[in-house]
């Protein structure tokens, strides 16, 4: 009679799923433990990457609004630049270049800035007195938060417009009784708060009155510092090269101009180098837990030798303890990457919220959250579940 064939010993998934999880129902505490370890790893990385892509877009947006298309003339500082002002005429010259949509002036006015007359001199709260033209908010795309700004009217009486930061500092964000400042050796009145300028930070700190005014009540000279000019976005690069010879044609090495726009994506770019950084400690985390899990299972192997034991002397294979452990190691990590995904996409959402930016995870930061915990899983798992399944029926039973 012929020997019967004996089938291989198979182990259903559910089987595995329930004894894989043996250790974790039975050890809860160092099971959460473990996989906090792993949660904090992807979590880290999650969130950054979902800030990262917030943040940009939230620079993108700016950028549409804004345009990349505004540049920005003043006089050469420093040692041997000039005189530091712009020639009177220069706005003029510059208006007439073809591709130039749009210029409007800013000059620096010596005067200081007060709550009332009765402030010292020397306490001026670092706000500026600027002259500029009534076209200024159009040409920057800037906003109002409260009022107007200044027109042919207003610009050549004693009113002023509050940048976002001297409108803090004076303490007023309601211009509906116009109150009053003591600018100069004059009362003007406020009649316009600015919201904060995305590409010319220096106007939140200045107080703004029109040029008529400037000339009339503050004794002020009408030489432009700096000329802000918005030009068709085809020709950037072209108006850039002839501003300064038609800002200045007896001195153009003495101008210099620069692009806003650029601010904003070198801020962006080291912003980038700080994602790769918190990346980098997010990838550290994530291996410290790999190494938790590693450690568990180890340990965990060595107090359940009887367990072990007990299940090759009933038929396990060698096979099947090994998948036991190293499902268990791969459950850990896969609850340690799906907290850490959602408590990232949560951390995300908080932040962005708050800054204003749209709520954006792209789906390399969660997809490749949870690959990544399995494969640490895998690979913390994977010496503790060889090591198990060597362990001989008897020689586990005699050493417990």
């Amino acid at each position: 009679m012929a020997a019967s064939t004996l089938t291989p010993s198979r182990l259903h998934p559910s089987d595995l799923g329930r004894t894989a999880s043996v250790g974790l129902r039975t050890r809860k505490t160092r099971a959460a433990l473990s996989a906090l370890g792993i949660m904090i790893g992807i979590a880290a990385m999650v969130a950054v990457l979902g800030l990262s892509e917030s943040s940009k877009w939230d620079l993108l947006a700016k950028l549409d609004r804004l345009g990349t298309n505004l540049l920005t003339v003043q006089a050469g500082q420093g040692i041997g630049a000039g005189s530091g002002q712009l020639p009177e005429e220069a706005a003029g010259m510059v208006a007439r270049i073809a591709p130039v949509e749009a210029t409007s002036s800013i000059s620096a006015v010596d005067a200081n800035v007060y709550k009332t007359d009765f402030i010292p001199s020397g306490q001026t709260g670092g706000i500026s007195v600027q002259a500029v033209d009534v076209n200024l908010l159009e040409t920057l795309g800037g906003e109002l938060t409260d009022g107007t700004f200044l027109n042919e009217a207003t610009a050549a009486y004693p009113t002023a417009v509050l940048g976002s930061v001297a409108a803090e500092r004076l303490g007023i964000d309601d211009v509906a009784d116009q109150p009053l400042l003591w600018l100069g050796d004059q009362w003007f009145a406020v009649v316009g708060v600015l919201e904060e300028f995305d590409l010319s930070p220096n106007l939140d700190r200045a107080a703004l009155v029109g040029v008529a005014a400037a000339e009339t009540f503050l004794d002020h000279e009408a030489i432009p510092s700096s000329i802000y000019v918005r030009t068709n976005p085809q020709f950037v690069d072209d108006v850039m090269d002839v501003l300064p010879a038609t800002a200045n044609p007896q001195n153009p090495e003495e101008i210099e101009v620069s692009r806003p726009s650029d601010a904003l994506e070198a801020r962006e770019a080291a912003s980038d180098a700080f994602t790769t950084l918190f990346l980098g400690l997010g990838a550290v985390a994530l291996l410290v837990g790999g190494v938790g899990i590693a450690n568990v299972m180890v340990i965990s192997v060595l107090e359940r030798r009887a367990e072990i034991g007990l299940r090759r002397a009933l038929g396990a294979t060698r096979r099947h303890v090994a998948a036991q452990f190293l499902g268990e190691a791969l459950l850990l990590a896969i609850v340690g990457g799906v907290g850490g995904v959602l408590l990232g996409v949560g951390v995300t959402a908080i932040y962005a919220s708050t800054q204003g930016w749209a709520i954006l995870v792209p789906t390399l930061a969660w997809a490749g959250g949870l690959v990544a915990a399995v494969v640490i899983g895998a690979i913390a798992g994977l010496y503790p579940a060889m090591r198990a399944s060597r362990l001989s029926p008897t020689e586990a039973l005699r050493t417990t």
